[in-house]
């Protein structure tokens, strides 16, 4: 007993070293271990392709979310090396419901979610539509609107025909001084809905218009 309990921590010490290193040559040797597996989850984001000129779709899900299975002993799989297609060719106007292919390296795919998505295919329009002056804010009173102007006159609203469809007017707010003064400011157009909401997703051009107003002294206010 007294020879067994010399130098017990060291003998304690020496044998949780040879654990530890049996194990490491048991287990690192063996292929399956090696090639042990593991669950990698990435976001990525839903592009469309072969869209027909002059048209375009339209989808709620931007972004798919997957599981890969990645061998544990090789690099991380990065998002930007995998992309979610939808493939739209030979698709016209209409709603489609359309599977999302991966374009991935040698991976396993676990889980795809959305694993398809509904969308619209709409054409491309554009309207020309006079551009209106907004007098925004709380108008002090005294103070009227006299020889505005405003250049260029109107503007080319494009995008999808529904959206196009709710537009009723192009036009620019403007907010009026507290004071006598002449106005010359460029605004950004917008193109809005029946209740002065912007109608978004469409193309205003020119993003900038030149309007030129005097603010004077007087008895009413322009509305």
């Amino acid at each position: 007993m007294q020879v067994i309990r010399q130098n017990l921590g060291l003998k304690l010490l020496a044998l949780a070293l040879a654990i530890v290193g049996w194990a490491y040559f048991r287990f690192a040797g063996n292929p399956v271990v090696a090639a042990a597996q593991f669950d990698q989850q990435l976001a990525v984001p839903i592009s469309a392709v072969n869209l027909p000129v002059g048209y375009v779709a339209r989808f709620a899900d931007h972004e798919a979310v997957l599981t890969v299975e990645t061998k544990r002993s090789g690099p991380a799989i990065k998002p930007e090396e995998i992309k979610a297609v939808l493939d739209l060719t030979n698709k016209g106007t209409g709603v489609y419901n359309v599977p999302i292919e991966l374009v991935a390296p040698d991976v396993v795919v676990q889980s795809l979610s959305p694993a398809s998505e509904t969308l619209t295919i709409e054409k491309i329009e554009e309207r020309s539509i006079p551009i209106a002056l907004h007098y925004s804010g709380t108008q002090p009173g005294g103070i009227v609107v006299g020889n505005a102007s405003i250049a260029p006159e109107s503007a080319t609203v494009r995008g999808a025909t529904s959206l196009l469809g709710q537009v009723v007017a192009v036009r620019a707010d403007v907010a009026l001084p507290n004071a006598p003064k002449e106005v010359d400011v460029m605004l950004r157009p917008i193109a809005v809905d029946a209740s002065g909401a912007e109608v978004a997703g469409l193309t205003v051009a020119p993003n900038l218009v030149r309007v030129r107003l005097a603010a004077i002294a007087g008895s009413t206010t322009a509305k």
